[in-house]
């Protein structure tokens, strides 16, 4: 019998979807077991942009979010109405609100990722040393891309000529 041609690599993208869907079936498991009960996922991925934007306003979290003026205000009531964010008054400007985690926001997040990492552990414990290295590496680097991408710096990074944004 013939040698089997190697198998295609794999698309990283394929691959990177495959991996998301696995970990919101994880995090959706840690998150029902978070002792302050469970949040949306857009409560959640709210909850993360306001903690790495810390002050930011609500037109930089709906921009991050890819969501619209009225439904970012709305989702930022519902959250500080839940007690997990604080509006404060700009000290620079009386017009302009920053957004900040409150003290049961951050508990929450902590809460959330503790189970995310319950949720990995045994996933983690199934693989190879050498396997581990690598995702710790390559997570890294899809990490600071990502992030780069959403906050806007992988085109302007690229880019020999810095755009200037309106304001």
């Amino acid at each position: 019998m013939p040698p089997s041609p190697p198998s295609p690599s794999p698309d990283p993208a394929s691959t990177a979807s495959e991996v998301t869907d696995l970990l919101a079936v994880l995090w959706g498991r840690a998150q029902l077991r978070a002792p302050s009960g469970p949040i949306s996922p857009s409560q959640l991925r709210a909850l993360l942009v306001i903690e790495r934007l810390e002050g930011g306003n609500l037109r930089a979290l709906g921009e991050t979010l890819g969501s619209s003026p009225p439904a970012t205000s709305r989702l930022c009531d519902r959250l500080e109405a839940a007690g997990l964010v604080e509006r404060r008054l700009s000290p620079s400007s009386r017009r302009e609100v920053e957004l900040y985690l409150s003290r049961p926001g951050r508990l929450l997040l902590e809460e959330v990722r503790e189970g995310q990492v319950l949720e990995l552990a045994p996933v983690l414990g199934a693989m190879a040393p050498e396997a581990l290295t690598r995702l710790a590496e390559g997570l890294a680097a899809f990490r600071d891309a990502a992030a780069a991408v959403v906050h806007g710096r992988a085109a302007e990074e690229q880019s020999p000529v810095r755009a200037v944004r309106p304001a």
